[in-house]
């Protein structure tokens, strides 16, 4: 038997070439351009919802009258006094941390909460302070989407209508406590017996801590609750620059000096 070479192979030329087949787009792409145009899609309707509902709302230069008129329901006085910054601070570092600088609603929250329902993530976002004050005025009962909707743009017109500081006034007006009281006066005179301007850094931080869930973080009916969502606002107040950690451990230190019932009041 001879030797066997192997066959000789024909010269192609460059037309006649085998092309590789085109590389497929990856998943990761695909995916991000679905969600690219979700976006794009999500963020026309509710831009028409928006412009709707701006002439459908109110005009929002009534917060003060409707402030008044839940005051008066809840027994309170109206205007409440100055707020004071043991509360003030507290109450940003937690709820709303760019209350200063925003026009009444957080773009990059909102942001978030967009591409969360794009990708099907949880996060919720943060409602401004100015959209909490939207709700507890104008839609105190209505819950789903058109009810945060309607939120936002009541915000961006709270903001234009009022001053931070008022906004601030009439948020802690009209935000509940828990234990049954209203009002930040009512709630310092109530649970520690004095006057919201002697609150000191752990009960303002209480104080701003109960209003986002006042039945669960109630510190009477609930103190471990309370203790916990403390815990939480001071961590905040560290985290945006307004106690130093040695600060911290000295509030959490403190007593929260709740009075019986029986010596609530100022």
């Amino acid at each position: 038997m001879g030797n066997t070479r192997p066959l000789p192979q024909p010269d192609l030329t460059r037309g006649e070439r085998r092309r590789k087949p085109p590389r497929p787009k990856s998943r990761a792409r695909r995916y991000l351009k679905r969600a690219g145009i979700t976006l794009a899609v999500l963020i026309v309707i509710a831009a028409v919802g928006v412009g709707f509902l701006w002439v459908d709302t109110p005009s929002a230069g009534d917060a003060t009258q409707l402030a008044q008129a839940q005051a008066a329901q809840h027994g309170i006085a109206y205007p409440g006094p100055p707020v004071p910054a043991n509360f003030a601070r507290p109450l940003i570092a937690t709820e709303d941390k760019r209350f200063y600088s925003e026009p009444g609603v957080d773009v990059l929250a909102v942001g978030r909460v967009a591409w969360s329902e794009v990708t099907g993530g949880s996060d919720q976002g943060g409602a401004t302070l100015e959209q909490q004050l939207a709700k507890l005025l104008y839609t105190p009962v209505q819950t789903g989407f058109d009810a945060e909707l309607k939120q936002v743009v009541l915000a961006f017109k709270i903001d234009s209508s009022y001053s931070k500081q008022q906004i601030m006034a009439l948020y802690a007006e009209v935000a509940y406590y828990g234990h049954g009281y209203y009002g930040l006066q009512q709630a310092s005179c109530g649970y520690f017996g004095h006057p919201a301007a002697d609150l000191t850094v752990t009960q303002g931080a209480m104080l701003a801590g109960v209003v986002n869930a006042p039945s669960l973080d109630d510190p009477i009916a609930d103190p471990v609750s309370a203790r916990q969502r403390l815990e939480h606002v001071i961590s905040r107040m560290v985290a945006v620059g307004d106690l130093t950690s040695s600060q911290a451990n000295a509030a959490l230190s403190d007593s929260l000096g709740i009075v019986p019932r029986d010596q609530a009041g100022c």
